[in-house]
Parts: structure tokens; sequence; C-alpha cells
């Protein structure tokens, strides 16, 4: 990459009249003709505009947030547009969301910001290895420039759109999903499951099942009568339910939302400016028209139905907008099929019949018939496709203020865009059981933590298909690290609850949720301090240690201020080779109860392959590290965690700095919260300068 230098730190070079997505705040940036300096080309097609990095040898691309392949983009195709694509096959280049953010790292580092709405298509090094392309599908953009170290590059940016989402302290709980709790009698059956097999968990998620016919903020009498009583039962066990909300709003004559949608004219359009009709779950539906700060206030206070029956938390799908089919597309299919119903297909109109129906599902061309009411103005919604979920979930958590400003409510979304970060968490979509996506799922943490997705997580043990035993314990094991730590699956596959394995697995499971809930202190000490601080939790080694070496390694990630972990993500392997940057000890961890110093080992910097049984997690604690743990439970809320044990490493002085605030409020934002200095002296002697701690069991392993 050519050498970047800028006194100001971050540029600006504005291309044309940026739509407006709220991404940037309050931040001054030195504006940038398109000739002050050369890092990068700039050409004006017709209707696009594409733009050149030259790249060297060395370095590496990272960033675009929720995308496919490794932590290092560089040698592959990528597009920016959010899709509802289940299949995260290697040859796919999008996912559910839209990341415009990205940083070249080599001798020098520069990160870039491009603020568009619309379709981008980046080629990092593949069509020319030494030369990243990126075509952007209009001309309304604003390109962010920043230099510095990559922690700096991310901070300065991560600062230039806002604080992240924070969910409430028991979001950091396990939480069990499943599309198939079709009503109460199941509901109180998996948590009574938890109970019997005494397996901590937090939340247990409602899909589109609890619906009356698959309306939103509707809850059908059959299936869960008395719901109010229901939640509340629930509640009394400390489990919070948390329903899905669909983009879509079913057409049906009396039903409110859709009623209230039509009378005040909260729907997206067509060209002629009658509602957009396609379908989702319902059937036929309308798209509440989200970029409209009339329709957003309106949907957001719906959420208040379910809020005032006891329900903490909510889960937004479908909100790329996925569309099954449209009404016209639809129509056409079916006169093609009928014209050929005694046609004698051959390869090619064989394939042609396969691409008509397949393509009835998220086209482009219906998404350019879909139109937004911006002001006086009409935007076509291909242009500002990406902002859709982004504002629907702004809607919603918009509405959750209204109900209680002070009251912080778990909520995830599927499609997302920068800035989102600031309303929500998301979870990286519908994976399937494969082990090609659980590593998907280690590489992709650190690239949504650049684009301020702290609170994240995948579909543990995989959404589609069935999961295999050693499978469900290795995604596990990776995602008792994660923030969101939830178990989701779908219809018709293998029930994947903890206690539906034989019994050996069924107690490995078990041991890794109840880890969790002992590394909470520290996870979510880490999550808080990386959201005030603008930092990241999951980074890249090479973010903080400087070599080749570091650079390369993609399947090994750093949590925290103290901790490296070496995920295992192959079928049948009994351990992994491992690069220490530095000498660390190695904690060969299985289960809470079973900490001693024999599974505490001193690694030297290297390569090392290091043996792993299937209940074996390796976590690595780094040189002069504590890590603190509390004793588990079956509920965040019963944590002790004024009784702390800690692992340490190091010669000399040890310390960390432990965040704790009240997990249920925003007062962390007018700097009510407490930091307590956890340390270890000469004499090893571990102690706390808040007395409201007391120091139970510690094990440290001097350097």
């Amino acid at each position: 990459m050519k050498t970047f230098r800028n006194e100001n730190q971050v540029r600006k070079i504005s291309i044309g009249t940026c739509f407006p997505t709220d991404t940037i705040l309050d931040r001054s940036f030195s504006e940038a003709s398109y000739d002050t300096e050369a890092i990068l080309e700039i050409c004006d097609l017709k209707t696009k505009v594409l733009l050149k990095f030259e790249m060297s040898d060395a370095d590496c691309v990272y960033g675009l947030g929720e995308n496919l392949r490794g932590i290092n983009k560089r040698g592959y195709q990528y597009e920016s547009f959010c899709s509802d694509e289940s299949k995260h096959l290697p040859g796919k280049t999008s996912l559910y969301a839209a990341h415009n953010f990205f940083i070249i790292h080599g001798e020098s580092n520069l990160g870039v910001y491009i603020d568009f709405s619309g379709k981008i298509n980046y080629d990092i090094g593949f069509s020319c290895i030494d030369e990243m392309s990126i075509l952007v599908a209009g001309k309304d953009f604003d390109i962010y420039l920043y230099e510095g170290t990559l922690n700096e590059i991310v901070k300065q940016f991560r600062q230039s759109i806002g604080m992240n989402y924070v969910p409430p302290q028991w979001a950091f709980g396990y939480q069990q999903s499943r599309w198939s709790y079709e009503n109460a009698d199941i509901v109180r059956e998996i948590a009574k499951g938890f109970e019997t097999y005494d397996i901590p968990c937090d939340a247990i998620y409602l899909d589109i099942d609890y619906m009356e016919r698959f309306k939103d903020f509707t809850v059908s009498d059959e299936r869960f009568p008395d719901f109010r009583s229901f939640v509340d039962s629930m509640l009394q066990k400390d489990i919070k339910l948390v329903p899905i909300i669909d983009a879509g709003v079913k057409i049906e004559p009396d039903y409110d939302v859709y009623e209230e949608g039509i009378e005040n004219d909260y729907f997206c359009t067509d060209i002629e400016g009658n509602p957009f009709v396609a379908a989702v779950w319902p059937g036929k539906v309308h798209f509440p028209d989200f970029l409209n700060p009339d329709a957003r206030k309106w949907f957001g206070k719906k959420y208040h139905f379910l809020l005032d029956q006891g329900i903490k938390g909510f889960w937004n799908d479908m909100n790329e907008p996925a569309i099954f089919y449209s009404e016209q597309r639809l129509k056409e299919t079916f006169e093609w099929l009928k014209a050929h119903e005694n046609t004698n297909l051959d390869i090619y109109s064989f394939f042609e019949m396969i691409e008509k129906v397949n393509g009835l599902s998220n086209a482009v061309a219906d998404y350019k018939n879909l139109y937004h009411k911006v002001g006086t103005q009409r935007v076509n919604h291909y242009e500002v496709h990406n902002l859709y979920g982004y504002n629907m979930t702004r809607a919603a958590d918009e509405g959750f203020k209204q109900f209680d400003e002070n009251q912080r409510v778990l909520l995830l979304t599927r499609a997302s865009h920068i800035g989102m970060a600031k309303h929500s968490g998301i979870w990286t979509g519908d994976n399937h059981s494969w082990w090609e996506h659980l590593k998907l799922n280690i590489q992709m943490m650190p690239s949504l933590n650049m684009v301020g997705f702290l609170y994240s997580g995948a579909d543990t043990g995989g959404f589609q298909d069935d999961v295999s035993p050693d499978l469900m314990v290795r995604w596990l094991q990776f995602s008792l690290f994660t923030p969101l730590l939830r178990n989701h699956s779908a219809l018709g596959t293998k029930m994947q609850e903890p206690w539906r394995f034989e019994e050996k697995i069924r107690l490995q499971l078990r041991d890794i949720i109840r880890l969790r809930y002992a590394l909470i202190p520290y996870l979510y000490s880490e999550f808080m301090k990386a959201s005030i601080q603008f930092d990241m939790l999951f980074k890249p080694l090479s973010f903080e240690y400087t070599s080749a070496e570091a650079d390369g390694v993609e399947d090994q990630l750093l949590v925290g201020e103290s901790l490296m972990i070496a995920p295992v993500y192959e079928q049948n392997a009994k351990g992994r080779t491992v690069y220490l940057p530095e000498k660390m000890l190695l904690w060969k961890a299985s289960a809470y109860e079973n900490i001693n110093t024999s599974q505490l080992e001193e690694v030297e910097a290297g390569y090392h392959y290091i043996k792993a049984h299937l209940n074996e997690i390796l976590i690595f604690i780094r040189p002069g590290k504590l890590l603190p743990l509390v004793a588990p439970m079956d509920r965040v809320s019963k944590l002790k965690k004024n009784e702390l044990s800690v692992i340490g490493y190091g010669s000399g002085y040890l310390k960390y700095e432990l965040y704790e605030d009240d997990g249920e409020s925003f007062d962390f934002k007018r700097g009510e919260y407490h930091l307590s200095i956890l340390e270890v002296d000469h004499n090893q002697v571990v102690k706390s300068n808040n007395s409201h701690h007391s120091l139970k069991n510690q094990w440290i392993v001097r350097a």
C-alpha cells in the first residue's frame, strides 16, 4: 500500500450528497480533494464510481464485518448488499449485513469507511493480486480515511459511529432457542429440562409459532392462553422469554397493525404509489416504511404490547427485507410453467424453469419496484436497501426508550448496517451444522467488533441440518466466549438442547455452560470496558503483536486483555497447532470444579502441537494478567460476584481492573459504575481495593 500521511488522522472525501444514515456523529474531519496524495484512484463512471487501492505483497485486509471467508479478506470478492442467504458457502459474496469498513494493514495502516446505503462490490486482490477495486453503485456517498495503529484506527472509527449497544447483564447467560417451541406446554418442558439436568439457562426464545397466524404483535390464544400469566410464571423461575418480530405485516382486514399502516400511509409502495405486496411467513404482507420517522415511531410503540406483558427481549428477523415472492413475479412464474407444462424440457429449458422458481425469492427486480417516502421525496428501495433492517431495529430501540428510557432490553437483529451497532446486537444468521461454519464463526467475531457489533454470536450448534455430538461440544466451547450464547436450530432438524445427547456428551455440555457462568465477571467486564473505551473484545493477534507470524494467524483470538483462545474446529481432531507470540500459561479447561494447578502449564513462544481431548478447551493466559472467576449458578442473577477466584500468570506484580455496574440500567453512561483493582503482590497475596469482594481460590503460576 502507498504510504498514507495525514496530520488530522481522519479525512473525508465527499463524492456526492450522502443519503442520511445517522452513521457519523459529532466528529470533525478534514476535507480531502481527489488528488490529495495518491493513496487511491477514483474513477468516475456513468452511474457508478470505481475506487482502486494498490497493495503490497505483505498487506492484509481486515474488516467488512459480517461476511464470508477469513479474518484477512484478501484474495476474494465480496458484496455489500443485505441478503437472505442461508447457505454460507465459500463461493458466496454477501450475507445479511452491509459493513463497509476495512483496514489495509501493512508497512502503514489505512482505515476506510464508505458511507453508502446501496450495493458495493469489493474485489480484494481477486482479479489483480496487488490491487483492491471497489465498485460503488451510485455517486451519493462519502469516504472516511483513518490512520494510526490497528487499534487506533478502530477506536477512531468506532468513536465516529457512537457507542455500541449494551444488553442487560442476564443476556450474557445461556439462551435456548428452536423453531418448533409451538405452545406454552413445550416451553415449560424446555425450562423443566434445564432444571432436571441442572444446566444453567437465562432465556428461552419464541419463534414464529407464538403468533396468531404469523402476525406481528399478536399472541395465539390457542397455543399460549393467558400469555401474561405464562410470562410471569417463567419470570418467577428467572427465565426471560424472547419473541421474534418479523418485518412483513400481514394483509388482513381488522388486524390493527395492518389497518393503522394503511390509514396512515406507513407502508412501502410500488411505482404507482400503492402499498407494495410481497410474501413472507404469513403469506401476503406489506413492509413498513422504516425510513419514514412517523412509521418508525408507530412501529416502535407496537413493542409495548409485549413489554407490558413482561417480555424482556426481542429478536428482529427477515428484515433485509426477505421476500418469498411478489405478486407480479409469482404471476409471471405460473404463466411460464403453464405455458410449458406439456413441453419436452431439454437441459436449457429445464434450467430456465429452475431459475424461474428459485428467482422468486429476494429478487433484485422486486427491490427495484419498492419505494420509500422520505419527506416529500420518493426513494427507490434498491438505492437504500442496506438501511432497511437498520431502521427497523432503530424503531424498536427507540420504542423501548419510550417505554422506559433507563431499562436495557435485549435486542438482536439479522440484517444490519454500519451505525446500527448502537441500537442492537446481532446474530450471524441461518448457519448450518457444519464444521466450516464453526470456523467461520471464529473468524467473523473480530470483524464484527471492528464495526461496533460487540454483542454478537452465531447459532451455536448450527441452525440447519443435524448436529453431531462432537460438533455441538466444540462449537459450545467457542461460544462460551461470545457475548451472545444462543443454541438455535430449525424445525425438522435434530433436537439439540443440551440434554438431548447421550450422558457423556450431556455432562460435557453442562460443564461448558457452567464454565461460561464462571467466566461472566470477566466477559462482562471486558465487554463493558471495550464499549466505553471504543475498543474490541475479540482481536486478531496482529492487533497486539507485530510479526509476520501474528499477521498470518486466522484461527486464534485474543479475548479481552487477559486471554488468548485456540478453538478446536475440525472433526475428530485430538488437538491442534498453536502459535504463541510470547510465553503464556495454558489452561486446559474442562469444568470449573476441576480447576487445579495440574491443568496449568507454561508454554514457550513459538509453534506447538497441543493435545485437546473432546472435553478440553485451550485457554491461554497472557503474562502479567489475571483472570477472575466466580462459582457458577443456574442464573446470572444468582452469581455471587463478590466472591471471586483468580487464575494468574507472570513474574512480579499482577493486576486486573474489574468493571461492575447494576447490569440493568443505562446509569453507566453517566459514569455510575465501579472499577475494582485485583492484584497479586510479590508474596503471591491476592487483594482487591474493593472491600465488597472476598477472594476465594487462587491459582497463580509464576513465570
